[in-house]
């Protein structure tokens, strides 16, 4: 605390025996309405901190002033006078050796002590012999230790055990304040403070409530803050996820496998393929897989805190390469309108889907046009000159593809004298027909 001017010089002047006289006429003499404030700076303070009574409005024409402990001017409870002209300062018998006068009659406090709360006067002497003086407080609370955090339980299980955090030590006349994640708890039915806020009980606690936790305590005087707490939760393990995503893999690659689930402690893995337990690790290799390795794959999750385990299960499906299929056709010269014809496709690979091309293009399908369930066979009946063209078929797994050769197919269809087809020539005699008749 910066202090308002450099103290006067000490000293014992006849202005000593003025003052002390002036005070005593203040028993036969009331005061006048006081100008003059003091004002406690801070308004409250620490022990063992320093505090100034500072003085507001001081008059220009003063002979003196004096401070004095209490509500009353008596000799034995003067602190310390000061001569204005000669700037001397005069201790008194309630002075205690930590107490500073400064020329503008603020009075600074160091180190002070419980014993330091209470009513200060200040008597101040003008020059005409008028006599005023003024009450100031000094409000001094206990010094407050730095708080620390303690639990009852130092493994809580998740949704199982409640932990109860107390804040210590317990403290007189002091308030005890909780924060979490840097902010006030927030309103929840599983949160309970006690009446005087020093324990905090969690029920039920989940991997949400770690923290970290502070606890502070705090009087008008001053505050202390804990070191963050936080709980070491055991949670888990949650369901397993196995990755990567995909099921379906190509006979002579690499599958590699990785188990990962939510746990503290961190999870322990194992892995069973159709049944069979493999080594303890969270990272499954098997090189060049063939299909006698595809199956169920279970990797199991166990949490050493908890006792709990959870498994996971993943269909893996090992193809072999697509082998070109053959394509085969009933007929590949047909007759409009007369003939149909039924094209085979036919491959050794199982699990595989068939899809149609027609003139390099994905097959639409017409009315006429008809696919067996498997799609292995494509029925067109009865068959059109549009029907004609280059057909393939193209099977296909999860890991590859392959196309059929291609095969053509050509329509034949009558043709009139006139180069016209007879369905046109029909079509122009009816129309000829249809007019005379009109």
């Amino acid at each position: 605390m910066e202090p308002p001017s450099a103290p006067p010089r000490r000293g014992r002047v006849p202005w000593q025996e003025l003052l002390l006289a002036v005070s005593l006429l203040t028993f036969w003499n009331p005061p006048t309405t006081a100008q003059v404030t003091v004002e406690s700076v801070p308004p409250n303070v620490a022990e063992g901190k320093d505090v100034l009574l500072r003085v507001n409005s001081l008059p220009g024409d003063l002979v003196g002033l004096s401070w004095f402990k209490g509500k009353s001017i008596a000799p034995r409870r003067q602190i310390v006078s000061y001569v204005v002209d000669t700037q001397v300062i005069i201790p008194g018998p309630a002075h205690s050796g930590r107490e500073t006068i400064y020329p503008n009659g603020s009075l600074l406090f160091q180190n002070v002590t419980l014993n330091d709360t209470g009513y200060y006067t200040l008597q101040t002497v003008k020059r005409n012999v008028q006599v005023e003086q003024v009450t100031g407080q000094l409000r001094v609370f206990p010094g407050l230790p730095k708080p620390n955090i303690t639990s009852n339980n130092s493994d809580p299980v998740e949704n199982v055990d409640s932990v109860v955090l107390t804040c210590g030590p317990q403290t007189q006349s002091a308030s005890y304040l909780w924060s979490v994640n840097n902010k006030s708890l927030p309103a929840s039915t599983r949160l309970e403070l006690s009446l005087d806020n020093r324990t905090l009980t969690i029920r039920h606690v989940t991997r949400n409530d770690t923290g970290p936790y502070e606890c502070e305590i705090r009087n008008p005087g001053s505050a202390g803050h804990s070191d963050p707490f936080t709980l070491n939760v055991l949670y888990g393990p949650d369901a397993p996820t196995i990755s990567p995503s995909d099921s379906y893999h190509r006979s002579g690659a690499n599958l590699s496998l990785s188990c990962h689930a939510a746990s503290n402690p961190p999870a322990q893995y194992s892995w069973f393929i159709n049944g069979k337990p493999q080594p303890f690790t969270q990272k499954l290799f098997i090189p060049n897989i063939t299909a006698n390795d595809g199956g169920s794959y279970t990797c199991l999750a166990y949490n050493s805190g908890t006792r709990l385990n959870k498994t996971t299960v993943k269909t893996i499906t090992v193809s072999e390469p697509i082998s070109k299929p053959s394509l085969h056709a009933s007929n590949t010269t047909v007759t409009e309108d007369k003939d149909s014809v039924v094209l085979t496709c036919s491959t050794k690979n199982a699990g595989v889907s068939i899809h149609w091309f027609f003139n390099g293009q994905s097959l639409k399908l017409t009315e006429r046009m008809k696919l067996s369930q498997d799609n292995r066979t494509l029925t067109i009946d009865p068959v059109r000159r549009e029907d004609a063209g280059t057909y393939q078929c193209e099977v296909s797994s999860w890991v590859s593809s392959s196309k059929s050769d291609p095969i053509r197919l050509d329509v034949s269809y009558e043709r009139s004298t006139t180069g016209l087809p007879v369905g046109s020539l029909i079509g122009i005699a009816v129309g000829v027909l249809v007019g005379l008749a009109l």
